[in-house]
């Protein structure tokens, strides 16, 4: 069995956290796919609650609140989400924290309830929940108490200092692919953007991006599902993006090489022009699609996913969904901070330390607003996956508050 080291740090917290596994090559710094949207879907709640269940049983007491009582696709989820957990506290050394899961259904109500039993029962941070509706309840109950919320929402709009958002945000991808975009000389760029609550948030990450980098958009063009309408809002874009360095596509696996044909067909030179996509693009079908060959994409390594996904097989025989990797590197945080950190271990100072945290999701940190920071790299689209053109930084710079 594998065992979590860590490196020990000063108070001063001079730099960052190793939650990693080490593995023969060295330390892990891992990765899993980029923003999921997860928020941008809905999800139908079963009407009852599961009872709570206890992971380990150490002194220190962690709530963690997941949708297992829903139906579909988040109810297995959040089961998956579940088992990295226990995964994390298996593979840690000697944990001395006990989770209580708990079930929110889905539904803000059932969240609400969960946070609740967590503080009645003497948790000291919380770990999820996971949807966006979900949080803002947990959160104005633990911040009243002075517990501290790692959520897994990639709805920016609902952390706030105490409330912290784990996940893969959006804005984070937009912000490196058009830093190393400018890098690469380009300045002028066309967007097609999916009208959509997820669209929406990468245009506002996008137009701010693309203004620090002193670029300029030259066409852009909102669009929906209804082939009809995709078309004309295609034939629109076209005008424009043929004078562009750049064209950003931040849209699923099975919407992007649509939108590229459509390009195609309205007199836009796909392979002259530098095709930019957002975490979605970390998909088989990315891969397979001739059109989007050397297209650029934003999101972490994938090498401690992949590491992680082994092993997580090995004790599930299955494979576990892109977000587990966040529940495991929020449970094996607490661990470790519990281990090095003394009792100002989930105080706001450790957690917002500025040098930040090395996890199975490589290099991230909380700012003091919420939201979160990572180190991303930027990937090439091949046949055979994602490429590597610009690493992941090893460090961060500057406060990141």
């Amino acid at each position: 069995m594998c065992r979590v080291e860590l490196t020990r740090v000063s108070a001063a917290l001079r730099a960052p956290i190793n939650i990693a596994l080490a593995m023969v090559a060295g330390l892990a710094l891992a990765a899993c796919a980029g923003t999921s949207g997860t928020d941008f879907f809905s999800s139908q709640p079963a009407p009852q609650q599961q009872a709570g269940t206890e992971i380990g049983e150490g002194s220190v007491k962690v709530g963690l609140i997941l949708p297992l009582g829903a139906a579909g696709n988040a109810g297995a989820t959040a089961q998956s989400m579940r088992n990295a957990a226990e995964l994390a506290l298996s593979e840690f050394s000697n944990p001395d924290i006990q989770l209580l899961v708990k079930d929110d259904a889905g539904s803000a109500a059932g969240a609400q309830q969960a946070a609740q039993q967590l503080i009645d029962e003497g948790a000291e941070i919380i770990l999820g929940p996971l949807f966006a509706h979900s949080v803002a309840p947990v959160g104005q109950l633990a911040r009243a108490r002075g517990i501290p919320v790692i959520a897994f929402s990639t709805d920016s709009n609902v952390a706030a200092a105490g409330v912290y958002l784990l996940s893969f945000l959006p804005e984070s991808d937009v912000a490196r692919l058009i830093a190393y975009a400018a890098q690469q000389g380009k300045r002028s760029y066309a967007a097609a953007v999916p009208d959509n609550p997820y669209g929406a948030v990468v245009e506002g990450a996008f137009k701010q991006a693309v203004g620090r980098r002193n670029g300029r958009i030259v066409a852009f063009e909102r669009y929906t599902v209804d082939r009809v309408q995709m078309q004309t809002a295609i034939k629109n874009l076209a005008q424009g993006a043929r004078a562009a360095d750049a064209i950003f596509i931040p849209d699923t696996a099975d919407m992007v090489p649509q939108v590229v044909q459509a390009l195609a067909a309205n007199g836009v030179d796909t392979r002259k022009v530098q095709l930019l996509g957002s975490g979605l693009w970390e998909d088989p079908q990315i891969f397979s699609s001739s059109v989007l060959e050397g297209a650029w994409y934003a999101g972490p390594d994938s090498t401690g996913f992949r590491n992680f996904s082994g092993r997580y097989r090995a004790r599930y025989n299955q494979d576990p969904v892109r977000t587990a990797t966040l529940v495991y590197d929020a449970v094996a945080l607490v661990a470790a901070l519990t281990k090095t950190q003394g009792q100002k271990r989930f105080s706001a100072e450790v957690l917002t330390n500025s040098s930040g945290f090395n996890g199975i999701d490589g290099l991230f940190r909380f700012r003091r607003d919420g939201l979160n920071q990572r180190g991303l790299a930027v990937m090439r689209v091949t046949p055979t996956g994602g490429q590597i053109v610009s690493p992941s930084p090893r460090s961060f710079s500057g406060s990141g508050t």
